[in-house]
């Protein structure tokens, strides 16, 4: 039994299945399908986990996620309080690489898909140039039926498979050997970090969460994830802030509390040793994409 199975709805009319998703939050179940998903955010933000990647999304944000990859995209906690129909807008497609066919795929003309394919087992984070062109695509598949829709889908795995600079977003492995009891339990312990990243965790607190010693925990929890517990709660909490550094509203001060450090100089150490460069970087350089756009 594989980590929360989730089960795509498809009719027998159709190879590949189109979803639109427009609630107050997206579904927040750390879950894996057979299916590629693509998905883009029209709305909303918050923090995305794919594989042993751990992100943020925004609106306009794109993410591949391979065949069985363990994922969620977990909305920010705003989307749980005011519980508004329409805060979280999504557009997914979900395929399978076998609908198009094994002599499909081996056609010389397509080599560059299947090596594609294999690439997209790890999950893809989608960025210009060419995310602009498969937002458009995204959108125009949505309109269309039958033949076409399946024509705009080719158009977007050719336009994916001939972009030469698109990075992995989960390290390389297996995430099959994980049963639904696992699933559940990684499960509480993400959703329980992204609500409570803000304050001082204990390792202690969160393997309470999941049952276990804590010495058990932090074994488990490599296990499973390839990470220890605590980089898992950095890379969070370094996730949140460089989307607070967009915002002209809080100093590095402010934004340094709000994410759970209650000491500067460390928030400061954790965050160029995270992004490599200090978060009074980070700010200028993404003040001065803005004055360039």
């Amino acid at each position: 039994m594989k980590i929360l199975p989730f089960k795509i709805p498809k009719t027998s009319q159709e190879s590949f299945r189109l979803q639109e998703d427009h609630e107050s939050h997206f579904y927040d179940y750390l879950h894996q399908h057979p299916e590629v998903q693509l998905t883009l955010i029209l709305s909303s933000e918050g923090k995305v986990i794919v594989g042993d990647f751990v992100g943020t999304f925004k609106p306009g944000d794109i993410f591949l996620v391979g065949p069985n990859l363990p994922h969620v995209f977990r909305n920010d906690s705003k989307y749980y309080a005011s519980n508004k129909d329409g805060q979280a807008h999504s557009f997914s497609v979900f395929f399978e690489w076998q609908t198009f066919g094994d002599k499909f795929l081996s056609l010389p003309e397509l080599a560059h898909l299947q090596e594609f394919s294999k690439l997209s087992e790890r999950g893809l984070f989608i960025q210009e140039p060419v995310k602009s062109r498969i937002s458009q695509l995204i959108k125009r598949m949505f309109k269309k039926q039958g033949m076409d829709r399946l024509i705009v889908l080719l158009k977007i795995l050719n336009i994916l498979s001939e972009y030469k600079h698109v990075e992995p977003l989960a390290s390389s492995g297996t995430y099959n050997d994980f049963d639904e009891i696992d699933g559940k339990k990684l499960a509480d312990i993400y959703r329980f970090t992204m609500n409570e990243y803000h304050r001082k965790i204990s390792l202690e607190e969160v393997a309470s969460i999941a049952h276990m010693t804590t010495n058990s925990f932090c074994r488990y929890f490599k296990k499973r994830t390839r990470k220890s517990y605590i980089d898992f709660l950095t890379e969070i909490r370094m996730g949140q802030a460089k989307k607070l550094l967009q915002q002209k509203n809080l100093s590095i001060s402010q934004i340094s509390i709000e994410v759970g450090f209650n000491n500067l100089s460390n928030f400061n150490r954790k965050f160029r040793e995270v992004c490599s460069i200090t978060p009074t970087e980070f700010r200028k350089i993404q003040e001065n994409k803005v004055m360039d756009s």
